[in-house]
């Protein structure tokens, strides 16, 4: 496993931590959308930032 430098997981984190702000926002814009087709849209925009989220949570084990 490759060590990584505290500048690294310092910016990991900080990636992590926005990912997770998007995964929410959109979620929430999911919940409270009327129009199915944005519903469906903010879901997959939510998801795709929850694998955006999984692969770099990944770069840490």
């Amino acid at each position: 496993m490759v060590q990584l430098s505290e500048k690294e997981l310092s910016s990991l984190n900080s990636l992590l931590n926005e990912e997770e702000l998007l995964i929410k926002k959109f979620q929430m814009l999911a919940e409270q959308c009327e129009d199915e087709n944005v519903k469906c849209k903010f879901n997959e925009i939510a998801d795709k930032h929850q694998r955006h989220f999984n692969t770099l949570y990944s770069q840490l084990g």
